[in-house]
C-alpha cells in the first residue's frame, strides 16, 4: 500500500506512535524490511539516501514501488538528505513518494528559499495509475474527453517534503572534531513551517548520525521536543516532527520521544551494523560463495533489530489504522 509521508504520518499523534524510516542499500535489505514489517503489521518508511540510490540504480525504484503496492502494510519511499534541487527532482522522477531537502547548513533565509521551491515543485506532482473500472469514482476527477484508463493514484496525491532546521551531529572522527550543534528553537520552527509549507520537520534535539563511540551516552532534550510540538500546535500547524540519528540511542528516551511528538524516526546504522557484522561472521567460512547462502542469516540479524525498533516506537499492529 503505497502512500506519501503526510498520509502515512497522519494518525501518529492521536495514537502516540512513531514510524521507523529504515535506510536500505540493497534489494535484499529492502525485502527483509518489508517482510518483517508485514509480520509486525506495521507501517514503514523505506528510506534511500542519494548515495544509496547511486549504488542501487534508479531503475530499482519501480520494483520497490511494485512490491509495496502489493503489500498489506502502508509504506512510503523517501529520499533521505537530498542536498539540492537536482537530487530531489531525480528522486521524484524515478518514483519516490516523499523527499527531504536538507539545506540546514545554510542560513535560515537560504534554507527557507530552497525548501519553499522544493515544496512548490513536489506538491504539484501527481501520481497516476491504470484503472479499467469505469465506475471508479476517481474517473470524475478527469476532464471530459480524457482517457479514463489512467486515474489519480488512490494514495499518492502529491510528493511530501521534509526539511531540517538546526543540525544533527555526526560521530565520524574525521567530521565530528570541532562541530557545533545548533538545536532547533520553537519560534524558528513555527516561522520555518509557515514560510515553507513543509509536511515534516527534522529537528535537532541531541541525536547524531552514526553509532556513538564506546562510553558516550547521548541524551535527548525531551523538554525541547515538547516546546517545539506545543509551539506548532499553538500556531495551528499539524506538521509532523522527525528524529534523525535514531540509531544507538537509549530505548527509554526514544520511546518517550515517539509518545510525545516524534512521528518518524530514522534508523540506518543499527540495521546495517547488524547485517554486515553477521555477514563478516558468515564469511569466515571461505567455502561460501552463493548469495542465497550468505545473505539469509544477515537478513535475519537485521530483522531482529528492526523488529525491536518497531516495538519500541509503539508501531506494531498500527497498519490496521489505514484500512
Amino acid at each position: 500500500m503505497l502512500m506519501n509521508m503526510k498520509e502515512l504520518l497522519a494518525p501518529t499523534d492521536e495514537h502516540q506512535f512513531a514510524i521507523p524510516a529504515f535506510n536500505i542499500s540493497s534489494y535484499a535489505m529492502f525485502n527483509g524490511i518489508m517482510d518483517i514489517t508485514e509480520q509486525k503489521h506495521a507501517p514503514v518508511i523505506i528510506e534511500i539516501h542519494p548515495d544509496e540510490l547511486k549504488h542501487l540504480g534508479s531503475d530499482v525504484i519501480a520494483s520497490i514501488r511494485q512490491r509495496i503496492q502489493a503489500s498489506p502494510v502502508p509504506a512510503v519511499i523517501h529520499l533521505d538528505h537530498g542536498p539540492d534541487l537536482r537530487s530531489v527532482m531525480a528522486a521524484i522522477r524515478c518514483g519516490y513518494t516523499s523527499v527531504m531537502i536538507d539545506a540546514s547548513s545554510l542560513s535560515f533565509e537560504e534554507n527557507v528559499a530552497i525548501t519553499k521551491k522544493v515544496v512548490e515543485l513536489a506538491h504539484m506532482t501527481q501520481m497516476w495509475q491504470v484503472c479499467t473500472d469505469k465506475s471508479d469514482p476517481r474517473a470524475s476527477e478527469i476532464p471530459a474527453g480524457d482517457n479514463f484508463s489512467y486515474v489519480p493514484s488512490l494514495f499518492v496525491r502529491d510528493i511530501s517534503v521534509e526539511a531540517e532546521l538546526g543540525n544533527i551531529g555526526v560521530t565520524d572522527a574525521d567530521k565530528a572534531f570541532g562541530q557545533v550543534i545548533h538545536y532547533t528553537q520553537p519560534e524558528e520552527a513555527v516561522e520555518f513551517v509557515k514560510q515553507t509549507g513543509i509536511d515534516t520537520l527534522a529537528i535537532a534535539i541531541g541525536t547524531c548520525h552514526g553509532l556513538y563511540p564506546k562510553g558516550y551516552v547521548p541524551e535527548l532534550k525531551l523538554d525541547l521536543l515538547r516546546e517545539i510540538k506545543a509551539a506548532l500546535m499553538t500556531a495551528g500547524l499539524d506538521t509532523k516532527l522527525v528524529l534523525h540519528g535514531g540509531s544507538n540511542n537509549p530505548d527509554d528516551e526514544i520511546a518517550e520521544a515517539a509518545r510525545i511528538g516524534i512521528a518518524k524516526i530514522n534508523i540506518s546504522s543499527d540495521i546495517k551494523a547488524a547485517f554486515y557484522n553477521k555477514m563478516r561472521e558468515v564469511l569466515t567460512n571461505q567455502g561460501l560463495r552463493e548469495p542465497n547462502e550468505i545473505e539469509p542469516p544477515c537478513i535475519k540479524a537485521m530483522q531482529e533489530v528492526a523488529a525491536q525498533k518497531i516495538d519500541l516506537f509503539n508501531c506494531t499492529g498500527k497498519a490496521v489504522l489505514y484500512r
